[in-house]
C-alpha cells in the first residue's frame, strides 16, 4: 500500500485536513486528531480529495467527542454518500 499524502493541522479554531481520508491515512492521523480535537470548533475538509469509510469513522469519532456540533467546511467526494448510507446528519451526528 503506498504511503498516504494526507495531513492534518490546527489553524485557529479549525482542524484542517488535506489529502485522502482513507484507511492508510486514518491509521496515522487518528491519534493526532484525537489529541487536537479539544482545541477546535470546526473540521475543514476543503482540501480533502476523498473520504472512505475509515475516514468517515474518524470524522464521526471527532464529532462525537465534542459537547456541541462541530462545523464542517467542505464536502469532499465520498462524504455525502457515506453520510447517507450510515444515516448521519450533516454535522455527522447519528439521526434518530
Amino acid at each position: 500500500m503506498p504511503p498516504s499524502d494526507a495531513s492534518l493541522r490546527v489553524d485557529g479554531d479549525a482542524l484542517v485536513f488535506a489529502g485522502a481520508l482513507d484507511r492508510p491515512a486514518v491509521a496515522a492521523l487518528w491519534p493526532v486528531a484525537l489529541a487536537a480535537i479539544g482545541q477546535t470548533q470546526r473540521l475543514d475538509l476543503r482540501a480533502v480529495s476523498h473520504v472512505d469509510s475509515a475516514g468517515l469513522a474518524l470524522l464521526t469519532e471527532l464529532a462525537a467527542r465534542r459537547d456541541y456540533a462541530l462545523g464542517l467546511d467542505g464536502d469532499p467526494p465520498g462524504l455525502a454518500e457515506l453520510r447517507a448510507a450510515y444515516r448521519l446528519a450533516p454535522d455527522l451526528a447519528f439521526e434518530a
